[in-house]
Protein backbone atom coordinates (compact mmCIF):
# COMPACT_ATOMS: atom_id res chain seq x y z
CA UNK A 1 0.00 0.00 0.00
CA UNK A 2 2.92 2.51 1.23
CA UNK A 3 4.07 1.77 -3.03
CA UNK A 4 0.53 2.58 -4.61
CA UNK A 5 0.91 6.42 -2.45
CA UNK A 6 3.75 6.73 -3.32
CA UNK A 7 3.36 6.08 -6.76
CA UNK A 8 0.05 8.15 -7.04
CA UNK A 9 2.69 10.91 -5.22
CA UNK A 10 4.84 10.40 -8.51
CA UNK A 11 2.22 10.70 -11.26
CA UNK A 12 0.65 13.73 -9.25
CA UNK A 13 3.94 15.47 -9.54
CA UNK A 14 3.61 18.72 -11.76
CA UNK A 15 6.53 17.85 -14.62
CA UNK A 16 4.52 14.70 -14.93
CA UNK A 17 0.95 16.01 -15.21
CA UNK A 18 2.96 18.23 -17.45
CA UNK A 19 4.22 15.75 -19.64
CA UNK A 20 1.07 13.46 -19.60
CA UNK A 21 -1.08 16.14 -21.19
CA UNK A 22 1.89 17.75 -23.80
CA UNK A 23 2.78 14.52 -24.99
CA UNK A 24 -0.91 13.22 -25.04
CA UNK A 25 -1.98 16.37 -27.73
CA UNK A 26 1.18 16.07 -29.48
CA UNK A 27 0.35 12.14 -29.95
CA UNK A 28 -3.33 12.93 -31.15
CA UNK A 29 -1.89 15.31 -33.93
CA UNK A 30 1.21 13.34 -35.30
CA UNK A 31 -1.11 10.20 -34.82
CA UNK A 32 -3.53 11.88 -37.12
CA UNK A 33 -1.08 13.23 -40.10
CA UNK A 34 -0.36 10.61 -43.19
CA UNK A 35 2.72 8.98 -42.94
CA UNK A 36 3.72 10.02 -39.50
CA UNK A 37 3.15 6.42 -37.63
CA UNK A 38 2.63 5.87 -33.44
CA UNK A 39 6.88 4.65 -33.75
CA UNK A 40 7.44 7.35 -35.32
CA UNK A 41 5.88 10.02 -32.79
CA UNK A 42 7.50 8.21 -29.70
CA UNK A 43 10.56 8.31 -31.17
CA UNK A 44 10.90 11.93 -31.95
CA UNK A 45 10.25 12.17 -28.21
CA UNK A 46 13.45 10.96 -27.01
CA UNK A 47 15.45 13.83 -27.19
CA UNK A 48 13.05 15.30 -25.14
CA UNK A 49 13.17 12.64 -22.42
CA UNK A 50 16.34 13.85 -21.88
CA UNK A 51 15.56 16.40 -19.75
CA UNK A 52 12.55 14.83 -18.27
CA UNK A 53 12.55 12.98 -14.56
CA UNK A 54 12.45 9.16 -15.22
CA UNK A 55 8.36 8.59 -14.39
CA UNK A 56 7.81 11.78 -16.65
CA UNK A 57 9.92 10.57 -19.60
CA UNK A 58 8.28 6.97 -20.02
CA UNK A 59 4.98 9.05 -18.90
CA UNK A 60 5.81 10.71 -22.97
CA UNK A 61 6.19 7.71 -24.60
CA UNK A 62 3.38 5.59 -22.98
CA UNK A 63 0.44 8.44 -23.56
CA UNK A 64 2.05 9.61 -26.93
CA UNK A 65 1.67 6.12 -28.56
CA UNK A 66 -1.47 5.41 -26.79
CA UNK A 67 -2.87 8.41 -28.71
CA UNK A 68 -1.76 7.50 -31.99
CA UNK A 69 -2.44 4.81 -32.45
CA UNK A 70 -6.29 5.95 -32.06
CA UNK A 71 -5.90 9.13 -33.46
CA UNK A 72 -4.08 7.08 -37.17
CA UNK A 73 -8.23 6.64 -36.73
CA UNK A 74 -9.21 9.96 -37.74
CA UNK A 75 -7.85 10.08 -41.42
CA UNK A 76 -8.59 6.81 -42.62
CA UNK A 77 -12.49 7.47 -41.25
CA UNK A 78 -13.10 10.90 -42.75
CA UNK A 79 -10.83 10.46 -46.35
CA UNK A 80 -9.94 6.83 -46.62
CA UNK A 81 -6.36 8.05 -45.47
CA UNK A 82 -5.39 5.39 -42.64
CA UNK A 83 -2.88 7.92 -40.44
CA UNK A 84 -1.08 4.22 -38.65
CA UNK A 85 -0.52 0.81 -40.34
CA UNK A 86 -2.94 -1.01 -37.15
CA UNK A 87 -5.69 1.59 -38.77
CA UNK A 88 -5.12 0.12 -42.16
CA UNK A 89 -6.92 -3.06 -41.06
CA UNK A 90 -10.11 -1.02 -40.89
CA UNK A 91 -10.03 1.48 -42.89
CA UNK A 92 -12.58 1.04 -45.70
CA UNK A 93 -15.09 0.14 -43.05
CA UNK A 94 -15.01 3.31 -41.01
CA UNK A 95 -15.05 5.61 -44.26
CA UNK A 96 -17.87 3.26 -45.35
CA UNK A 97 -19.44 4.58 -42.42
CA UNK A 98 -18.58 8.28 -43.14
CA UNK A 99 -20.12 8.02 -46.59
CA UNK A 100 -23.37 6.17 -45.13
CA UNK A 101 -23.74 9.69 -42.83
CA UNK A 102 -22.01 8.12 -40.05
CA UNK A 103 -18.98 8.90 -39.48
CA UNK A 104 -19.62 10.38 -35.56
CA UNK A 105 -20.51 6.31 -35.13
CA UNK A 106 -17.20 5.26 -36.73
CA UNK A 107 -14.73 7.60 -34.69
CA UNK A 108 -16.58 7.32 -31.68
CA UNK A 109 -16.75 3.28 -31.98
CA UNK A 110 -12.91 3.74 -32.10
CA UNK A 111 -12.18 6.16 -29.33
CA UNK A 112 -14.62 4.11 -26.99
CA UNK A 113 -13.19 0.68 -27.60
CA UNK A 114 -9.67 2.22 -27.69
CA UNK A 115 -10.17 3.36 -24.00
CA UNK A 116 -11.35 0.23 -23.39
CA UNK A 117 -8.62 -2.03 -25.39
CA UNK A 118 -6.49 0.04 -23.47
CA UNK A 119 -7.46 -0.11 -19.79
CA UNK A 120 -7.88 -3.89 -20.26
CA UNK A 121 -4.46 -4.45 -21.74
CA UNK A 122 -3.19 -2.56 -18.79
CA UNK A 123 -5.17 -4.64 -16.70
CA UNK A 124 -3.41 -7.80 -18.45
CA UNK A 125 -0.19 -5.88 -17.60
CA UNK A 126 -0.69 -5.74 -13.52
CA UNK A 127 -2.84 -9.07 -13.06
CA UNK A 128 -0.25 -11.48 -15.96
CA UNK A 129 2.71 -10.16 -16.28
CA UNK A 130 4.86 -12.99 -15.14
CA UNK A 131 2.58 -15.99 -16.27
CA UNK A 132 1.98 -13.94 -20.22
CA UNK A 133 6.17 -13.30 -19.82
CA UNK A 134 7.02 -17.07 -19.56
CA UNK A 135 4.27 -17.58 -22.72
CA UNK A 136 6.02 -15.30 -24.64
CA UNK A 137 9.53 -16.50 -24.16
CA UNK A 138 8.35 -20.26 -25.09
CA UNK A 139 7.70 -18.61 -28.15
CA UNK A 140 10.75 -19.32 -30.96
CA UNK A 141 11.05 -18.97 -34.53
CA UNK A 142 8.83 -22.19 -35.42
CA UNK A 143 5.67 -20.49 -33.92
CA UNK A 144 6.94 -16.69 -35.00
CA UNK A 145 6.38 -18.24 -38.40
CA UNK A 146 3.35 -19.88 -38.15
CA UNK A 147 1.63 -16.56 -36.62
CA UNK A 148 2.76 -14.58 -38.90
CA UNK A 149 1.83 -16.69 -41.84
CA UNK A 150 -1.86 -17.11 -40.18
CA UNK A 151 -1.38 -12.86 -40.56
CA UNK A 152 -0.85 -13.25 -43.88
CA UNK A 153 -4.34 -15.36 -44.23
CA UNK A 154 -6.05 -12.22 -43.14
CA UNK A 155 -5.82 -10.98 -46.57
CA UNK A 156 -8.49 -13.18 -47.77
CA UNK A 157 -10.98 -12.86 -44.78
CA UNK A 158 -10.87 -9.21 -44.95
CA UNK A 159 -11.22 -8.66 -48.36
CA UNK A 160 -14.68 -7.38 -50.15
CA UNK A 161 -13.34 -9.20 -53.62
CA UNK A 162 -12.64 -12.50 -54.90
CA UNK A 163 -9.69 -14.67 -52.51
CA UNK A 164 -7.98 -15.18 -55.42
CA UNK A 165 -7.60 -11.09 -56.00
CA UNK A 166 -7.21 -10.50 -52.86
CA UNK A 167 -4.09 -13.50 -52.50
CA UNK A 168 -3.04 -11.53 -55.67
CA UNK A 169 -2.57 -8.47 -53.95
CA UNK A 170 -0.89 -10.19 -51.01
CA UNK A 171 1.48 -11.71 -53.30
CA UNK A 172 2.74 -8.90 -54.83
CA UNK A 173 3.43 -7.47 -51.12
CA UNK A 174 5.29 -10.31 -50.57
CA UNK A 175 7.41 -9.83 -53.40
CA UNK A 176 7.95 -6.18 -52.23
CA UNK A 177 9.00 -7.04 -48.97
CA UNK A 178 11.69 -9.40 -50.64
CA UNK A 179 13.64 -6.14 -52.46
CA UNK A 180 16.57 -5.21 -50.51
CA UNK A 181 19.23 -6.89 -48.30
CA UNK A 182 17.38 -6.86 -45.67
CA UNK A 183 17.09 -10.67 -45.38
CA UNK A 184 19.05 -13.90 -43.76
CA UNK A 185 21.17 -14.20 -46.45
CA UNK A 186 22.24 -10.30 -46.73
CA UNK A 187 22.19 -10.56 -50.62
CA UNK A 188 21.22 -7.80 -52.65
CA UNK A 189 17.66 -8.35 -54.35
CA UNK A 190 15.33 -6.37 -57.20
CA UNK A 191 17.76 -3.92 -56.57
CA UNK A 192 18.47 -3.14 -60.19
CA UNK A 193 22.09 -1.48 -58.62
CA UNK A 194 20.21 1.85 -57.19
CA UNK A 195 21.54 1.60 -53.59
CA UNK A 196 18.57 3.50 -51.91
CA UNK A 197 16.71 0.09 -52.59
CA UNK A 198 19.36 -1.71 -50.65
CA UNK A 199 17.26 -1.06 -47.31
CA UNK A 200 14.08 -2.45 -48.88
CA UNK A 201 10.51 -0.73 -48.72
CA UNK A 202 9.88 0.60 -45.20
CA UNK A 203 6.04 -0.24 -44.76
CA UNK A 204 5.14 3.88 -44.19
CA UNK A 205 5.63 4.95 -47.79
CA UNK A 206 3.77 2.31 -49.00
CA UNK A 207 0.92 3.16 -46.76
CA UNK A 208 1.15 6.27 -47.54
CA UNK A 209 1.27 5.84 -51.44
CA UNK A 210 -1.48 2.98 -51.97
CA UNK A 211 -4.09 4.71 -49.70
CA UNK A 212 -3.39 8.53 -49.83
CA UNK A 213 -2.18 9.83 -53.44
CA UNK A 214 -4.13 6.97 -54.99
CA UNK A 215 -7.10 8.64 -52.88
CA UNK A 216 -6.03 12.29 -54.72
CA UNK A 217 -5.63 10.27 -58.12
CA UNK A 218 -9.25 9.15 -57.78
CA UNK A 219 -10.22 12.63 -56.79
CA UNK A 220 -8.77 14.20 -59.70
CA UNK A 221 -10.47 12.20 -62.29
CA UNK A 222 -13.84 11.79 -60.59
CA UNK A 223 -15.96 14.40 -61.93
CA UNK A 224 -18.00 15.81 -59.47
CA UNK A 225 -17.19 15.30 -55.60
CA UNK A 226 -18.03 12.88 -53.43
CA UNK A 227 -21.28 13.68 -51.72
CA UNK A 228 -20.63 13.59 -48.12
CA UNK A 229 -22.96 14.29 -45.52
CA UNK A 230 -23.89 17.96 -45.32
CA UNK A 231 -25.58 17.75 -41.74
CA UNK A 232 -24.52 18.99 -37.74
CA UNK A 233 -21.73 16.32 -36.52
CA UNK A 234 -23.33 14.20 -34.56
CA UNK A 235 -22.62 13.58 -30.98
CA UNK A 236 -19.20 11.49 -31.06
CA UNK A 237 -20.26 8.71 -27.87
CA UNK A 238 -24.14 8.86 -28.72
CA UNK A 239 -24.75 4.68 -29.12
CA UNK A 240 -21.11 3.41 -28.33
CA UNK A 241 -23.18 1.85 -24.53
CA UNK A 242 -25.70 0.57 -27.19
CA UNK A 243 -22.66 -0.97 -29.31
CA UNK A 244 -21.02 -2.02 -26.55
CA UNK A 245 -24.06 -4.13 -25.30
CA UNK A 246 -24.73 -5.39 -29.08
CA UNK A 247 -20.75 -6.41 -29.72
CA UNK A 248 -20.23 -7.37 -26.27
CA UNK A 249 -18.54 -10.88 -27.28
CA UNK A 250 -16.15 -9.72 -30.53
CA UNK A 251 -15.20 -6.30 -28.07
CA UNK A 252 -13.59 -8.78 -25.34
CA UNK A 253 -12.74 -11.29 -28.30
CA UNK A 254 -10.67 -8.14 -29.49
CA UNK A 255 -9.66 -7.35 -25.66
CA UNK A 256 -8.06 -10.91 -25.80
CA UNK A 257 -6.20 -11.55 -29.50
CA UNK A 258 -4.55 -8.01 -28.52
CA UNK A 259 -2.92 -9.08 -25.27
CA UNK A 260 -1.81 -12.26 -26.74
CA UNK A 261 -0.48 -11.38 -29.95
CA UNK A 262 0.95 -7.51 -27.87
CA UNK A 263 2.73 -9.79 -25.56
CA UNK A 264 4.71 -11.49 -28.52
CA UNK A 265 7.91 -9.89 -29.12
CA UNK A 266 7.73 -8.31 -32.75
CA UNK A 267 3.93 -8.49 -33.60
CA UNK A 268 2.51 -5.32 -31.73
CA UNK A 269 -0.36 -3.35 -32.55
CA UNK A 270 -0.84 -3.89 -36.50
CA UNK A 271 -0.79 -7.61 -36.41
CA UNK A 272 -3.48 -7.19 -34.02
CA UNK A 273 -5.55 -5.08 -36.03
CA UNK A 274 -5.44 -7.09 -38.95
CA UNK A 275 -6.23 -10.57 -36.99
CA UNK A 276 -8.91 -8.91 -35.11
CA UNK A 277 -11.23 -7.56 -37.78
CA UNK A 278 -10.49 -10.61 -40.00
CA UNK A 279 -11.46 -12.54 -36.61
CA UNK A 280 -14.62 -10.33 -36.41
CA UNK A 281 -15.85 -10.90 -40.00
CA UNK A 282 -15.12 -15.04 -39.57
CA UNK A 283 -17.61 -15.16 -36.21
CA UNK A 284 -20.15 -12.83 -37.55
CA UNK A 285 -23.50 -13.89 -38.00
CA UNK A 286 -23.53 -11.23 -40.68
CA UNK A 287 -20.36 -11.27 -42.71
CA UNK A 288 -22.04 -9.70 -45.63
CA UNK A 289 -22.61 -6.27 -43.86
CA UNK A 290 -18.51 -6.12 -43.91
CA UNK A 291 -17.14 -3.50 -46.01
CA UNK A 292 -20.49 -1.57 -46.13
CA UNK A 293 -19.92 0.60 -43.20
CA UNK A 294 -20.43 -2.08 -40.41
CA UNK A 295 -19.12 -1.32 -36.55
CA UNK A 296 -19.06 -4.67 -35.41
CA UNK A 297 -15.40 -4.97 -36.98
CA UNK A 298 -14.16 -1.33 -35.80
CA UNK A 299 -15.61 -3.02 -32.36
CA UNK A 300 -13.27 -5.75 -31.91
CA UNK A 301 -9.98 -4.34 -34.14
CA UNK A 302 -10.32 -0.72 -32.19
CA UNK A 303 -10.27 -3.14 -29.16
CA UNK A 304 -7.67 -5.35 -30.01
CA UNK A 305 -4.68 -2.63 -31.08
CA UNK A 306 -4.70 -0.70 -28.01
CA UNK A 307 -4.77 -3.95 -25.53
CA UNK A 308 -1.70 -5.00 -27.77
CA UNK A 309 -0.23 -1.76 -27.02
CA UNK A 310 0.19 -2.20 -23.35
CA UNK A 311 0.85 -5.91 -23.12
CA UNK A 312 3.41 -5.16 -25.34
CA UNK A 313 5.22 -3.70 -22.31
CA UNK A 314 5.15 -7.04 -20.50
CA UNK A 315 8.34 -8.39 -21.85
CA UNK A 316 9.90 -5.64 -22.44
CA UNK A 317 9.50 -4.49 -18.28
CA UNK A 318 10.41 -8.24 -17.44
CA UNK A 319 13.31 -9.30 -19.68
CA UNK A 320 14.28 -5.98 -21.57
CA UNK A 321 12.77 -7.84 -25.14
CA UNK A 322 10.71 -5.33 -26.97
CA UNK A 323 7.10 -5.92 -27.76
CA UNK A 324 7.18 -3.98 -31.02
CA UNK A 325 9.20 -1.01 -31.99
CA UNK A 326 7.40 1.40 -29.94
CA UNK A 327 8.70 -0.46 -26.70
CA UNK A 328 12.12 -1.38 -28.25
CA UNK A 329 11.98 2.86 -27.53
CA UNK A 330 10.71 2.52 -24.31
CA UNK A 331 13.35 0.17 -23.34
CA UNK A 332 16.11 2.81 -24.41
CA UNK A 333 14.51 5.32 -22.29
CA UNK A 334 14.20 3.19 -19.51
CA UNK A 335 18.28 2.49 -18.92
CA UNK A 336 18.50 5.83 -19.81
CA UNK A 337 16.76 6.80 -16.24
CA UNK A 338 18.59 4.05 -14.44
CA UNK A 339 14.81 1.36 -14.78
CA UNK A 340 16.51 -1.02 -16.15
CA UNK A 341 14.21 -3.72 -17.24
CA UNK A 342 14.11 -7.03 -15.35
CA UNK A 343 12.78 -8.94 -12.79
CA UNK A 344 13.92 -7.12 -9.97
CA UNK A 345 12.53 -3.58 -11.53
CA UNK A 346 8.92 -5.13 -9.60
CA UNK A 347 10.54 -5.86 -6.97
CA UNK A 348 13.58 -2.94 -6.25
CA UNK A 349 11.38 -0.40 -8.02
CA UNK A 350 7.65 -1.09 -7.24
CA UNK A 351 6.62 2.05 -6.85
CA UNK A 352 8.27 3.26 -9.92
CA UNK A 353 6.13 0.24 -11.64
CA UNK A 354 2.93 1.40 -9.90
CA UNK A 355 3.19 4.65 -11.23
CA UNK A 356 3.74 3.38 -15.23
CA UNK A 357 0.46 1.14 -14.27
CA UNK A 358 -0.98 4.46 -13.15
CA UNK A 359 -0.18 6.41 -16.23
CA UNK A 360 -1.25 3.77 -18.62
CA UNK A 361 -4.61 3.95 -17.17
CA UNK A 362 -4.93 7.73 -16.97
CA UNK A 363 -3.49 8.06 -20.63
CA UNK A 364 -6.32 6.08 -21.66
CA UNK A 365 -9.24 7.68 -19.64
CA UNK A 366 -8.06 11.10 -20.88
CA UNK A 367 -7.88 9.87 -24.51
CA UNK A 368 -11.47 10.55 -24.49
CA UNK A 369 -12.49 13.73 -23.74
CA UNK A 370 -8.98 14.75 -25.25
CA UNK A 371 -9.94 12.87 -28.17
CA UNK A 372 -13.22 14.05 -28.81
CA UNK A 373 -11.88 18.08 -29.21
CA UNK A 374 -9.59 16.24 -32.01
CA UNK A 375 -12.30 14.49 -33.60
CA UNK A 376 -14.77 17.73 -33.65
CA UNK A 377 -11.75 19.67 -35.11
CA UNK A 378 -11.08 17.10 -37.88
CA UNK A 379 -14.72 16.81 -38.95
CA UNK A 380 -14.21 20.60 -40.45
CA UNK A 381 -12.50 18.39 -43.26
CA UNK A 382 -16.02 16.89 -44.31
CA UNK A 383 -17.52 20.69 -44.86
CA UNK A 384 -14.26 21.50 -46.58
CA UNK A 385 -13.63 21.88 -50.33
CA UNK A 386 -12.29 19.05 -52.10
CA UNK A 387 -10.33 21.19 -54.30
CA UNK A 388 -8.17 22.97 -50.94
CA UNK A 389 -8.18 19.70 -49.33
CA UNK A 390 -6.26 17.34 -51.87
CA UNK A 391 -3.13 19.73 -52.20
CA UNK A 392 -3.02 19.32 -48.79
CA UNK A 393 -2.84 15.80 -48.03
CA UNK A 394 -0.89 15.75 -50.89
CA UNK A 395 1.93 18.04 -49.27
CA UNK A 396 1.27 15.84 -46.05
CA UNK A 397 2.26 12.66 -47.77
CA UNK A 398 5.17 14.53 -49.10
CA UNK A 399 5.89 15.41 -45.62
CA UNK A 400 5.54 12.32 -44.09
CA UNK A 401 7.64 10.03 -46.48
CA UNK A 402 10.53 12.65 -46.37
CA UNK A 403 10.66 12.49 -42.57
CA UNK A 404 10.55 8.36 -42.76
CA UNK A 405 13.55 7.97 -44.45
CA UNK A 406 15.06 11.70 -44.70
CA UNK A 407 15.53 11.38 -48.48
CA UNK A 408 13.76 12.16 -51.54
CA UNK A 409 13.43 8.85 -52.84
CA UNK A 410 11.13 7.95 -50.52
CA UNK A 411 8.51 10.79 -51.49
CA UNK A 412 9.25 9.25 -55.35
CA UNK A 413 8.17 5.77 -53.70
CA UNK A 414 4.95 7.16 -52.26
CA UNK A 415 4.34 8.35 -55.49
CA UNK A 416 5.17 5.20 -57.37
CA UNK A 417 2.99 3.15 -54.87
CA UNK A 418 0.08 5.82 -55.38
CA UNK A 419 -0.19 4.98 -59.14
CA UNK A 420 0.27 1.00 -58.13
CA UNK A 421 -2.95 1.71 -55.94
CA UNK A 422 -4.65 3.73 -58.37
CA UNK A 423 -4.66 1.00 -60.87
CA UNK A 424 -5.11 -2.00 -58.29
CA UNK A 425 -8.48 0.02 -56.83
CA UNK A 426 -9.84 0.55 -60.48
CA UNK A 427 -9.57 -3.44 -61.26
CA UNK A 428 -11.00 -4.93 -57.69
CA UNK A 429 -7.78 -5.95 -56.64
CA UNK A 430 -7.61 -5.22 -52.50
CA UNK A 431 -4.68 -2.39 -51.37
CA UNK A 432 -5.21 -3.50 -47.69
CA UNK A 433 -3.57 -6.90 -49.39
CA UNK A 434 -0.78 -5.60 -50.70
CA UNK A 435 -0.22 -4.20 -47.65
CA UNK A 436 -0.16 -6.69 -44.79
CA UNK A 437 2.15 -8.54 -47.40
CA UNK A 438 4.30 -5.49 -47.25
CA UNK A 439 4.33 -5.65 -43.62
CA UNK A 440 4.47 -9.17 -42.80
CA UNK A 441 6.84 -10.38 -45.73
CA UNK A 442 9.95 -9.84 -43.75
CA UNK A 443 8.78 -11.60 -40.54
CA UNK A 444 7.66 -14.26 -42.57
CA UNK A 445 11.33 -14.96 -44.58
CA UNK A 446 13.34 -14.09 -41.92
CA UNK A 447 11.49 -16.27 -38.84
CA UNK A 448 11.29 -19.63 -41.92
CA UNK A 449 15.09 -19.19 -42.83
CA UNK A 450 16.40 -18.99 -39.34
CA UNK A 451 13.96 -22.05 -38.30
CA UNK A 452 15.32 -23.93 -41.34
CA UNK A 453 18.97 -22.96 -40.30
CA UNK A 454 18.37 -24.18 -36.28
CA UNK A 455 16.80 -27.58 -37.37
CA UNK A 456 19.62 -28.03 -40.17
CA UNK A 457 16.46 -28.12 -43.15
CA UNK A 458 14.33 -30.51 -41.23
CA UNK A 459 10.52 -29.29 -41.67
CA UNK A 460 9.15 -31.74 -38.85
CA UNK A 461 9.92 -29.30 -35.89
CA UNK A 462 7.48 -26.65 -37.34
CA UNK A 463 5.16 -29.48 -36.36
CA UNK A 464 6.16 -31.21 -33.87
CA UNK A 465 6.28 -28.45 -31.03
CA UNK A 466 3.01 -28.36 -29.51
CA UNK A 467 2.01 -24.73 -30.10
CA UNK A 468 3.78 -24.45 -33.30
CA UNK A 469 1.38 -27.56 -34.20
CA UNK A 470 -1.68 -25.84 -33.27
CA UNK A 471 -0.67 -22.72 -35.09
CA UNK A 472 0.16 -24.79 -38.08
CA UNK A 473 -3.38 -26.06 -37.76
CA UNK A 474 -4.97 -23.12 -37.06
CA UNK A 475 -2.84 -21.82 -40.96
CA UNK A 476 -3.62 -24.57 -42.90
CA UNK A 477 -7.26 -24.49 -41.91
CA UNK A 478 -7.24 -21.09 -43.21
CA UNK A 479 -6.28 -21.98 -46.14
CA UNK A 480 -8.02 -24.73 -46.91
CA UNK A 481 -11.45 -23.29 -45.64
CA UNK A 482 -12.03 -21.18 -49.35
CA UNK A 483 -11.44 -25.01 -50.78
CA UNK A 484 -13.76 -26.51 -48.18
CA UNK A 485 -16.79 -23.92 -48.59
CA UNK A 486 -16.15 -24.39 -52.73
CA UNK A 487 -16.86 -27.90 -51.96
CA UNK A 488 -19.92 -28.00 -50.01
CA UNK A 489 -21.54 -25.59 -52.49
CA UNK A 490 -21.13 -27.87 -55.14
CA UNK A 491 -22.62 -30.88 -53.20
CA UNK A 492 -24.90 -30.98 -50.80
CA UNK A 493 -24.36 -27.39 -49.29
CA UNK A 494 -26.98 -26.29 -52.33
CA UNK A 495 -28.97 -28.73 -52.36
CA UNK A 496 -30.50 -27.95 -48.81
CA UNK A 497 -32.15 -24.76 -49.47
CA UNK A 498 -33.96 -26.49 -52.72
CA UNK A 499 -35.09 -29.70 -50.21
CA UNK A 500 -36.36 -26.82 -47.83
CA UNK A 501 -38.37 -24.71 -50.13
CA UNK A 502 -39.30 -27.81 -51.89
CA UNK A 503 -41.11 -28.47 -48.45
Amino acid sequence: MNELLEAVRLVAAPDVVIAIIASAIYGLVVGSLPGLSATMATALLVPVTFWLSPIAAIATIITASAMAIFSGDIPGCLLRIPGTPASAAYTDEAYAMTRKGQPEVALGAGLWFSAIGGIVGTLSLVLMAPLLAEMALSFSTFEYFWLAFLGLMCATLVARSSPIKAIASMLLGLLIACIGMENPAGTPRFTFGLTDLLGGIEPIPALVGVFAVSEVMRAMVTAEPPKLPHRKFGSILAGQWKLTKTYQWPMWRGNFIGVIIGVLPGAGADMAAWVSYAMSKKFSKTPELFGTGHPEGLVEAGASNNASLASGWVPSLLFGIPGDTITAIAIGVLYMKGLNPGPTLFTENARSMYALYLIFIIANIIMIPLGIVMIRIASKVLRAPRASIMPVILLLCAVGAYATGNNLFSVLLVGLFGILGFVMDRNGYPVAALVLGIVMGTMVEQNFITSLIKSDGDVMPFFERPVSAVLAAMTIGALLWPLGVWIWNRTGGRRLPAQGAAE
